[in-house]
């Protein structure tokens, strides 16, 4: 049995190695540039290597592509882009859309919406049903494809058990992360990138040493409150996520509410299946002994993450 758990955990250390470098590489970026009346120059831009066959663009029917020129007539950029490929390789489609008359729009595409309805202009005419539910949809992608913030979660379980200030907890997390992205992406904080990830990766570590420690710490006595605290740094990262999928202007507050409430379904969803998977396996003897090296796994991980985070400011 021991060594059954052995490979189970080094196969989930290499399963988590290779969701954050996924997670780190799976958005790609398209732009299109009004170069004349019914023309545009389109290419693929801050991707992390060359899309090649990986996307392949659908234009709205009224446009032909030439290599990187697309012609769409007196019609102009109207009708249904889609983009095939798209939750595969790459989770999400950023296109962003810039008219002769400086209008400019921006659209995310993703397996659960693969297609956008274009206006020929920068009006977005989606509606307030469609609007809500490609953000609750985006909201739960990111948490379930964010290892950072899946681990995080997974130390507050660890750190305080299924039991009633499991609640607390949870609540003081939501709060904390719901504030920030709020603030976040309505412009009225703004934190750099780079730390916010670095905090990231270490309150996995501090969680996780919290957890394997068996004096009565602040964290124990407390966890609601280190949850809230850490909370508020991971707001900060949701938010990051959330500009690069953009937000649209006539809909701001719906998208924004929506992409939250997307976050705290995947988070529910998470602690729902952590809940079943200890069910199941609770009367197996050897699954008790499995919580340390679990947790010095976490702890690890999130430290190379820090490491390596932290040197990419330093060299910056």
């Amino acid at each position: 049995m021991s060594r059954v758990l052995r490979w189970l955990l080094l196969a989930w250390l290499a399963l988590i190695a290779g969701a954050a470098a996924a997670h780190e590489m799976s958005i790609a970026e398209m732009e299109l540039r009004e170069t004349a009346p019914g023309e545009f120059l389109w290419q693929w831009t801050a991707t992390a290597r060359p899309v090649g066959s990986d996307l392949v663009p659908r234009w709205p029917a009224p446009c032909t592509a030439d290599g990187n020129l697309l012609r769409c007539g007196d019609a102009g950029l109207k009708g249904t882009l889609a983009v095939d490929g798209v939750g595969k390789r790459y989770s999400a489609v950023i296109v962003k859309m810039f008219w002769r008359d400086a209008g400019s729009r921006v659209a995310t595409l993703t397996a659960a919406q693969p297609e956008v309805q274009l206006f020929g202009s920068a009006e977005d005419r989606r509606g307030f049903a469609e609007i809500a539910r490609a953000y609750v949809g985006l909201g739960v992608q990111h948490i379930l494809t964010g290892t950072d913030h899946l681990m995080f979660v997974a130390g507050l379980l660890f750190l305080v058990g299924f039991n009633r200030r499991l609640v607390w907890t949870v609540t003081a997390f939501t709060v904390a992360h719901s504030l920030t992205l709020a603030l976040s992406a309505l412009g009225w904080l703004s934190l750099r990138p780079p730390p916010v990830e670095a905090t990231i990766a270490l309150s996995i570590v501090l969680v996780a040493a919290e957890a394997l420690r068996r004096e009565d710490t602040l964290s124990r006595r407390w966890p609601a409150l280190v949850a809230f605290g850490f909370g508020l740094v991971h707001g900060l990262g949701f938010a990051g996520a959330l500009r690069q999928f953009g937000l649209p202007e006539n809909h701001l507050l719906t998208a924004l509410v929506g992409f939250n409430v997307g976050v705290e379904i995947g988070q529910l969803l998470v602690i729902a299946a952590a809940w079943a998977v200890c069910r199941a396996l609770a009367p197996w003897p050897g699954f008790a002994r499995t919580r340390v090296p679990a947790l010095y796994a976490m702890g690890s991980v999130a430290a190379w993450w820090a490491c390596a985070r932290i040197v990419k400011i330093v060299a910056a």
